[in-house]
């Protein structure tokens, strides 16, 4: 994925280790260190997902981005995975970087590990940032992401990709940016295949619906009106359930709105660190 224009020194990678001895590859973009903010990534994309977003919160935060576990640079243990083990590696993470609490936010599969995260370690969740994601996938979820790992067990990560980048970018977009559309498609088709099975299985048995309600800090939920991987009614039935969450439907954006939309993601992102202010555990 593109670098944009962040300056290097802001980006240098570290590892830090898991309490499994799984090491996640990270960067601490430091901005301004009164106000905290983790970034969680989509399937089969990288810490890099988030670039344009860090961009245009033009150091208005520390942000924490990183490989999660089974992507990018990060280890890629055996699975079977979890989304709860995921988020321990969140509270690992966090750990290592000496931050007791920040805002957390999540894409796709980021939102579910985002979502897992406040179910499992509320107390260091000062707000929360649900993007093209889901508390839960459906009856069907388990049989849909087996089949999804199953074309790539047997195609590899080019059988997936004309399904996945018309899923990812709207038609404009594609149009008006190949280069960020070819960049994802990159980082997708240097996934391991089994790491990339394990976390279809993941999310095929994800249900993250009981702790919604008992969520008590800032919640914004967006998602693209032509989302067809989340669609709207699951956002809209996911931010019903949150007590006073805030929905954004975005008129013509697909999957991927941090790539399509970064500045919008990042004014969410801003009102979250807002909404938290006061609050820093």
């Amino acid at each position: 994925m593109s670098q944009r224009s962040i300056s290097p020194e802001r980006l240098s990678p570290e590892f830090a280790g898991m309490r499994d001895g799984t090491r996640l590859s990270y960067r601490l973009v430091k901005g301004n260190g009164d106000r905290r903010c983790l970034l969680v990534h989509s399937l089969a994309m990288d810490k890099t997902f988030w670039n344009a977003t860090v961009e245009a919160l033009a150091a208005g935060a520390d942000v924490l981005i990183y490989d999660c576990r089974g992507h990018g640079a990060s280890d890629k243990p055996e699975g079977p995975y979890s989304v709860e083990q995921f988020a321990g590696d969140v509270a690992d993470l966090m750990d290592h970087v000496g931050w007791k609490s920040a805002t957390v936010a999540g894409a796709s599969m980021g939102g579910c590990v985002a979502l897992a995260f406040a179910a499992g370690f509320p107390e260091r969740v000062e707000a929360l940032g649900l993007f093209d994601t889901t508390a839960w996938y459906g009856e069907n979820a388990p049989q849909a992401w087996a089949e999804r790992a199953e074309k790539a067990l047997e195609g590899g990560m080019a059988a997936l990709v004309a399904f996945q980048k018309t899923r990812w970018f709207s038609d404009a977009f594609r149009e008006a940016d190949p280069a960020i559309v070819e960049a994802a498609i990159a980082v997708f088709l240097a996934n391991d295949l089994k790491a990339y099975a394990a976390t279809c299985a993941m999310l095929g048995h994800a249900d993250l619906r009981q702790a919604l309600p008992t969520f008590n800090f800032p919640c914004r939920v967006v998602v693209g009106s032509e989302d067809y991987a989340t669609p709207p009614d699951m956002a809209r039935t996911m931010a019903g359930a949150i007590p006073g969450a805030t929905l954004d439907i975005l008129q013509g954006a697909r999957h991927f709105t941090p790539l399509e939309v970064p500045a919008i993601i990042a004014s969410h992102l801003d009102l979250l660190l807002d909404a938290s202010s006061g609050g820093r555990r």
